[in-house]
């Protein structure tokens, strides 16, 4: 008889205390739940073992990136009901201790088991990174960036497209449909250079340079001299290719550099897109004052960086299991007013905050249509399971983005000389 369905839709509610909003399909071919509903499909036995072993967040991650778990139809319809069941409790959750106490819980983690069947754990994924400590030196940063972005420079050009830039673009339009992504993008790196006033003749030290977008674009457009530096060996060999390719060798240098250990300052202008969220909340001090000392007075610094929301306590923060197994390990979040203290205690003058939070979320809707178009070559390039993370991951966060749940946000600042001279314009948005 086929009812595994069925039952696991019984048990699941009653674990969870409220009606499942998704449709179940199981291993036997049994369905269960709203039909007009999306449908989560529990492709075998090894999904549930895997959610027994590691409830959670990173049980169903497991079990997603192992093609236990998938999704017919809208993957972010069932992210969208499924966030506020799992991962939407909020900061007063019950603990799985504390849950375990009602007789009911009980009872249902106790069918779920009995539905298992053997009960060793399954191995977690070969693409998960194994836990370590958030030191942040130089060496766990680099394997921590390696791990994120040596994954095949082809692959990246799937999911980015031409542009290769790596955050979010500036769109025209609410819904995106005012450009293609490359112009997006394209006026993103404009929006930064306009902010840093970049001038012919200037240096710009790029933070986490990528694939040498920001780069390229400062010294093709604004005519000034650029230091790029990742720690990527594969980022790295790309951008200086393209960089030959444009025949600016002679204006921009990349190297596979920390930038602890950039000594050859002072610069007129600094930008770091999308790097600072690898700092780590014990470096970011740090990461303040070493980029204020590698400017020259009245240099201005261009700070883009992903944001949460704050917590009411928070030394209760966690980093999130799924980004810090899969997708960004030892990567942190903070909240926009701890990056602003801080660049602020390293002795910079804040300017001007703006978010482009749903910038992003129509940025990574379009990195996921670019993977499924080209999902069978995606998964050529690097593994099932490695294709099946950059999907979820990017789809969660376009939700994410979308729902206010993070932010991201443009930080412009200035190292102010004691003269108290910024050269900043008085009406501060003219760069628009």
């Amino acid at each position: 008889m086929q009812d595994a369905a069925l039952r696991l839709k019984a048990l699941m509610e009653q674990l969870l205390g409220a009606p499942l909003p998704v449709r179940i399909r199981a291993w036997d071919g049994s369905e269960a739940g709203p039909p007009e509903s999306p449908v989560l499909v529990v492709r075998n036995r090894r999904a549930l073992r895997r959610l027994l072993w590691k409830p959670g967040e990173l049980g169903m991650a497991r079990a997603w990136v192992a093609g236990d778990l998938t999704v017919d139809g809208d993957l972010y319809a069932v992210l969208d009901v499924m966030a506020e069941l799992v991962w939407e409790r909020g900061e007063d959750a019950r603990t799985l201790r504390e849950a375990l106490r009602d007789p009911d819980v009980r009872a249902a983690v106790w069918g779920l088991v009995r539905m298992a069947g053997p009960p060793l754990p399954p191995a977690p994924p070969r693409e998960e990174v194994r836990r370590r400590s958030h030191l942040h030196t130089k060496r766990t940063d680099r394997r921590a960036i390696s791990h994120h972005y040596d994954v095949g420079n082809d692959f990246y050009e799937i999911v980015l497209g031409p542009s290769m830039v790596y955050s979010c673009a500036y769109w025209d339009s609410p819904d995106g449909q005012g450009g293609t992504l490359e112009d997006a993008q394209r006026d993103k790196l404009g929006l930064v250079a306009r902010k840093l006033d970049l001038k012919p003749g200037m240096r710009l030290l790029d933070v986490g340079c990528g694939w040498g977008s920001m780069a390229i674009h400062a010294a093709r457009e604004y005519g000034v001299s650029v230091v790029g530096v990742t720690l990527s060996q594969e980022q790295a060999a790309y951008a200086r290719k393209r960089v030959a390719e444009e025949g600016l060798t002679d204006r921009i240098e990349i190297r596979v550099q920390d930038y602890r250990d950039v000594t050859d300052g002072p610069y007129d202008a600094i930008s770091s897109i999308g790097m600072a969220e690898h700092v780590g909340s014990d470096r970011y001090l740090e990461y303040a004052r070493d980029l204020f000392a590698l400017l020259k007075p009245g240099g201005r610094l261009l700070n883009h960086q992903i944001g949460r929301r704050p917590r009411r306590d928070e030394t209760a923060y966690e980093i999130d299991e799924f980004i810090d197994a899969y997708v960004f390990p030892d990567g942190e979040l903070a909240p926009i007013g701890g990056t602003v203290s801080s660049l602020e205690t390293a002795g910079f003058e804040v300017r001007d905050v703006e978010s482009l939070r749903e910038h992003y979320a129509l940025t990574l809707r379009r990195w996921v249509a670019n993977l499924e178009a080209d999902w069978p070559n995606a998964v050529r390039l690097t593994s099932p399971g490695r294709a099946r993370v950059w999907r979820l991951y990017m789809a969660a966060s376009a939700l994410a983005f979308e729902r206010n749940r993070i932010g991201v946000n443009q930080v412009l600042a200035v190292r102010t000389p004691d003269t108290g001279t910024s050269g900043m314009p008085l009406r501060a948005r003219s760069w628009r």
